[in-house]
């Protein structure tokens, strides 16, 4: 499957990673070429070298990849999504006591953490577009990522909404649970139609704030509104549940690089993208309750 986060789609489970088994030859009783009438059926039943969903249609879940050495397991991911998120939070927590946000130092503080959000993004973007995963670029993005949210965390607990940090946390935390069980359960089915809507949606959402930024940039205030007032609080939430619906197309990703035998390094992937998902929910959260609290 094909994730949201521009960090799976690019490298980690793509269509043509070469793993072992990847793009073999059809076995005797396997699904046929592909024709005209199902366009997605492939000589193989591995979804990386197929559509992702022509295979869940046919078979159901897929099948457990025997055990092997250097394959990904599900340790692998947790550890490393362990330590990239560790490294965020050590650097936010540092940011917050360090970068005071009072009258006389907020705008120091709060340059800094707009330049580390800007070099966090372009290192995001350095490692989305690599065909291999770099544990080094992963942890500092991580580490300017914390400064970043480490700054903007205090400006709006410390002058907007007393505790909206740890509400944000604790938010966050049970949307990643609350999401998991879920999925574990299988009241969520990610499959391609659910892709289709979330990708649709998430496009059309970061359409409407890209325009919402231009506004505001050009006239003022917070543009079309959408950021503030009825208008805010609904594009908040509408934010998060689309986090939300990351975070299950995440996971699928990670189950089936586990099932197929992706590359242990490829866990460093998993844990960028779940770390990119869980900054999302916890700006939006952020957000939130900043306009709640707001005059």
């Amino acid at each position: 499957m094909r994730s949201s986060n521009p960090v799976f789609s690019r490298r980690g489970f793509g269509r043509d990673n070469g793993y072992a088994g990847f793009n073999t030859a059809p076995q005797a009783g396997g699904p046929a070429v592909a024709t005209q009438a199902n366009p997605y059926a492939q000589p193989t039943g591995n979804p990386y070298a197929q559509n992702p969903y022509a295979q869940q249609q046919q078979y159901g879940a897929p099948p457990q990849a025997p055990a092997a050495a250097g394959r990904m397991t599900i340790d692998d991911v947790v550890m490393r999504t362990g330590t990239t998120l560790g490294v965020l939070v050590v650097t936010a927590a540092l940011a917050w006591a360090l970068l005071p946000v009072d009258d006389a130092n907020i705008s120091r503080s709060y340059g800094i953490g707009i330049g580390a959000a800007l070099i966090a993004m372009v290192l995001g973007f350095v490692q989305a577009f690599k065909r291999k995963a770099s544990p080094a670029l992963i942890l500092t993005y991580a580490a300017f990522e914390g400064v970043f949210l480490g700054v903007i965390s205090s400006v709006v607990d410390n002058r907007i909404a007393d505790g909206a940090a740890m509400q944000a946390v604790l938010g966050t935390m049970a949307v990643f649970a609350g999401v998991l069980v879920a999925y574990k359960a299988g009241w969520i089915r990610v499959n391609r139609r659910f892709y289709g809507f979330v990708m649709a949606a998430a496009l059309g959402f970061i359409l409407l704030m890209a325009v919402n930024l231009l506004f505001a940039v050009i006239g003022g205030g917070d543009g079309l509104g959408f950021r503030s007032g009825a208008l805010g609080i609904l594009f908040g939430v509408i934010g998060i549940i689309l986090g939300a619906c990351f975070l299950a197309l995440d996971f699928k990703q990670v189950e089936d690089g586990i099932a197929y035998g992706a590359p242990r390094e490829e866990a460093w992937l998993a844990a960028f993208g779940l770390t990119l998902t869980l900054v999302w929910i916890y700006l939006e959260f952020l957000r939130l309750i900043s306009i709640l609290n707001s005059d």
